[in-house]
């Protein structure tokens, strides 16, 4: 399945941030979208502030339209007002990007839990994100902060446990 770009990416001026306030928060809005929806198809978590402004994303080639470096943190800045980027590091070089919160990604996994009968299980951090079982779920593949993150969030409502096993940590679920 192919990434499905919004209409806004074939239009230069979209590639310029508007000075008018209405339309830059628009403007914004849609960058942000567009942004999320291309981490969520590619399944990408973390992105490089370098590297971002060559993606396909801020580099439209086919128009010859590149988004600012400037154009991108104010993005990325947004984002990370709408809790779904986080900075790794204080010059703001690389980021992890949260299509999807780690509350979402915990309900996604507590549903595949209790819809196959798994409550009271053990399971593995590698066994929940990348065993055979969970290959048809959405959260297969999972980054190993998120699926902590997520844990974390289950743990919060009394529904999992994070524990310390032999080969690494595990995971009980209620």
């Amino acid at each position: 399945m192919s990434f499905e770009w919004p209409w806004q990416y074939n239009f230069p001026p979209f590639f310029t941030l508007q000075p008018n306030v209405d339309t830059r928060q628009k403007q914004l809005a849609a960058w942000c979208s567009l942004t999320l929806s291309y981490c969520r198809h590619h399944k990408l978590y973390t992105l490089d502030i370098m590297e971002a402004q060559e993606s396909p994303v801020f580099n439209h080639k086919n128009i010859d339209r590149k988004l600012s470096m400037e154009a991108i943190l104010i993005v990325f800045e947004e984002l990370r007002k709408k809790g779904n980027l986080e900075w790794l590091d204080k010059n703001k070089t690389r980021c992890l990007v949260m299509w999807r919160r780690p509350e979402e990604w915990g309900k996604l996994i507590y549903q595949w839990v209790s819809k196959n009968g798994m409550v009271n299980t053990v399971f593995t951090l590698y066994e929940l994100a990348n065993g055979d079982d969970t290959e048809s779920e959405e959260f297969h593949g999972l980054e190993d902060w998120m699926l902590i993150r997520s844990l974390q969030a289950l743990q919060m409502d009394g529904k999992a446990e994070v524990i310390s096993m032999d080969d690494g940590k595990g995971v009980k679920f209620f």
